[in-house]
């Protein structure tokens, strides 16, 4: 090997790994267990206005719910706040196609005119993380708000609902 060949001398070039496809695919070198986002969206549900819909913004806590609001750590902090949920929905493929494979949602409350919320993080986290193990806890949403979130979903794309499991489409909407 020669020490002062000009080529050994060249800077390496500084830059991002650009992680692909599968991390965990048996490699176990950099990336393995890296947590992939990919098949993950925010779903923004809105019980006041009726309406459900996606915000990648969300991903980062920079939803349009969230931006320029302070979120404090207690509910009775914010008395006057309009409810949000957050719901992670995790989309998977299974012998049929895609389907909707796991599905949280977490409270959000607003109150803009004080610029002020509430929600707890590692509740936000921890349902996320529930969702892409392709768990449905939707149990502590109202009724109207799951009403509005399966009417999303299904709306969105019925042959991922159809193929969804049983469990996700009864909670929602009453559905077999």
């Amino acid at each position: 090997m020669d020490l002062l060949n000009n080529d050994n001398l060249k800077k390496k070039a500084n830059g991002f790994n650009i992680l692909s496809n599968d991390s965990t695919d048996g490699h176990g070198g950099y990336g393995a267990g890296v947590l992939n986002l990919d098949n993950v969206s925010p779903i923004i549900v809105d019980p006041e206005a009726g309406e459900a819909y996606i915000d990648m913004g969300a991903l980062h806590a920079r939803s349009a719910v969230e931006k320029r609001i302070k979120f404090l750590p207690n509910r009775e902090e914010v008395p006057n706040a309009k409810l949000y949920w957050l719901v992670w929905v995790t989309i998977q493929h299974k012998d049929g196609g895609p389907y909707y494979a796991g599905v949280a949602g977490c409270e959000m409350r607003v109150d803009v005119e004080i610029r002020r919320g509430y929600k707890s993080l590692p509740e936000h986290v921890n349902k996320m993380d529930k969702s892409l193990k392709g768990q449905i806890l939707v149990e502590e949403m109202d009724e109207k708000s799951k009403k509005i979130l399966g009417e999303f979903l299904k709306g969105y794309n019925e042959e991922m609902w159809k193929r969804a499991e049983p469990k996700l489409r009864q909670e929602l909407l009453g559905e077999e």
